[in-house]
């Protein structure tokens, strides 16, 4: 059978942040780059046909296919790791330290940071022909993205904040929860048909993917958006950054971790000695 029991997957997500805790700086620098540049150019891919088509859903519906592939392609997202690397850590895996699984996070951001601005680099001229004429219908869309998800927050203040951050929370509770989905089959028609749902309900929603505004609001920038880079960091980036940890960690990797890989013992019926349904 394809279908791989949760007993069994969870196993697979701690051998998981076990290896991506001791990967060659080289490696997780790579495969990192390369996460971000091809979720970048299908967020691209997303906004191009909503635009086109005026159907949010449909580049909902399209949008996965980029996190399907980078995940195929064995490559690492900021929100992968953030639930994964620390399961090896709670499972005292020898050699794992707090000091491995902080660098391995430091290592995947600036990695997915690159790829994703190089990507955006590259759309920007590709929508303004090398920035000799103004955004094109999709470039205008980036610019004022950018400004709706930094200035729109910043607006309402701490609520803005609040509401940034659970957002941030909501998104890697979907977006970990694909990445722990395809490890449930092992099939590439399986796993594809499991990440494709979470990623597409995160998307839709509007949820805050961290990876995702490293070429959003850098692109957005570049397209004209009326807002600075300090904005996009403070009032985007770090609290979705913190909210996508949360949610993956809290949401994700411990609930699987206590109860399928730490299961409890198994409540005896007072004066019976059974176990009780």
């Amino acid at each position: 059978m394809s279908y791989v029991t949760p007993q069994d997957f969870t196993r697979k997500m701690i051998d998981a942040g076990e290896a991506k805790v001791f990967m060659a700086t080289r490696d997780t620098l790579i495969r990192a780059f390369m996460a971000g540049a091809i979720l970048a150019l299908a967020a691209a891919f997303a906004v191009t046909v909503t635009v086109q088509t005026g159907q949010p859903l449909v580049g909902a519906i399209l949008f996965p296919v980029g996190f399907c592939l980078l995940y195929l392609m064995g490559f690492d997202l900021l929100t992968g790791v953030f639930t994964l690397a620390p399961l090896a850590l709670l499972d005292r895996r020898p050699g794992v330290t707090l000091g491995g699984v902080l660098r391995n996070w430091t290592l995947v951001f600036f990695g997915n940071f690159a790829g994703a601005l190089v990507v955006a680099v590259m759309m920007a001229v590709i929508f303004t022909f090398g920035f000799t004429e103004a955004p094109n219908d999709v470039g205008k869309r980036l610019g004022g993205i950018g400004e709706a998800r930094t200035l729109g927050y910043a607006a309402h203040g701490a609520a803005g904040m609040l509401t940034l951050f659970i957002r941030g929370v909501l998104c890697n509770w979907m977006v970990s929860t694909g990445v722990v989905a395809a490890m449930m089959s092992t099939n590439v028609g399986g796993k594809v048909i499991a990440m494709w749902m979470p990623i597409m309900v995160f998307f839709y929603m509007g949820f805050e993917h961290s990876i995702v505004n490293m070429f959003l609001f850098p692109s957005g920038l570049m397209l004209g958006g009326h807002f600075t880079f300090l904005d996009y960091m403070l009032w985007n980036e770090l609290p979705t950054v913190l909210g996508n940890l949360v949610g993956g960690l809290t949401f994700v990797g411990l609930t699987l971790y206590a109860t399928h890989a730490r299961t409890a013992p198994p409540a005896r019926v007072q004066g019976l000695g059974v176990a009780a349904e």
